[in-house]
């Protein structure tokens, strides 16, 4: 299957090893992966502050960058919400509650749920031989309504034992420029998810959206704690 890949801004600059892992996957899926290197943000940033004509020329550039009609993966829920639920209300200048047809909406996808509800591959021979527990990101729960599809593909992980953790879908307190403009109490609910997954007793948090573990990392380095995060792409590509 031919498919695009778009990488997030803060994925490009700071986790570029998980898009490489990510692709890795796609391939030994059996996918064909393109990269359109003029792609640049989605518009997610401009939205959630509230410039909606800047998000909105953007959103244009975005969906003009992925034309094609073949299905564009991404290693962000957040990103991919934003692609699927709200562009669509901005490039028809609808009223952001309101309920936009967008028949290209459908082709945007995070990584995991493509590989679970689309390739329906869910072994990937991948080992990795560690405890681990899971968040649930927002987005991923709220815009993708993506819950069963990474712990499945965790669960066939050689080596790999999952212990969820108290209040696995309570926000890590991150939420883009939430995370800015009330530092503080951002800060309390990173410490709180940390101290939830500490109790498990796991090495390492794995998400969906890198978003959520630069927030919950930055936390754990601050405070010298030893667990540590890591993107489901990342595990997914490992011992193979």
């Amino acid at each position: 299957m031919d498919v695009q890949i778009f990488i997030p801004c803060f994925v490009d600059q700071l986790f570029p090893e998980t898009a490489f892992n990510m692709v890795k996957v796609l391939e030994k899926a059996g996918c064909n992966v393109s990269y359109n290197s003029n792609q640049t943000c989605c518009g997610q940033p401009a939205f959630n502050a509230g410039f909606l004509d800047e998000s909105t020329a953007v959103a244009k550039k975005f969906r003009k960058d992925f034309s094609a009609n073949i299905p564009v993966i991404s290693p962000s829920a957040s990103c991919t919400g934003f692609a699927r639920n709200y562009q669509p209300q901005l490039l028809v200048g609808a009223e952001i509650t309101a309920t936009v047809d967008d028949p290209e909406k459908n082709k945007f996808y995070e990584f995991s749920e493509f590989l679970t509800d689309v390739l329906h591959k869910e072994n990937f021979g991948a080992e990795f031989n560690a405890t681990i527990t899971y968040h649930d990101s927002c987005a991923a729960l709220r815009e993708c309504r993506i819950k069963e599809g990474p712990r499945t593909l965790l669960n066939n992980v050689r080596g790999l034992e999952i212990i969820e953790m108290n209040d696995n879908e309570t926000c890590c307190g991150f939420g883009g420029t939430f995370a800015v403009k009330f530092a503080p109490i951002s800060a309390a609910m990173a410490e709180q998810k940390i101290a939830h997954a500490m109790d498990t007793g796991a090495e390492y948090i794995i998400s969906t959206d890198l978003s959520c573990l630069m927030q919950i990392q930055s936390v754990c380095d601050k405070k010298k704690l030893p667990i540590k995060t890591m993107h489901l792409a990342d595990v997914l590509a490992q011992g193979w």
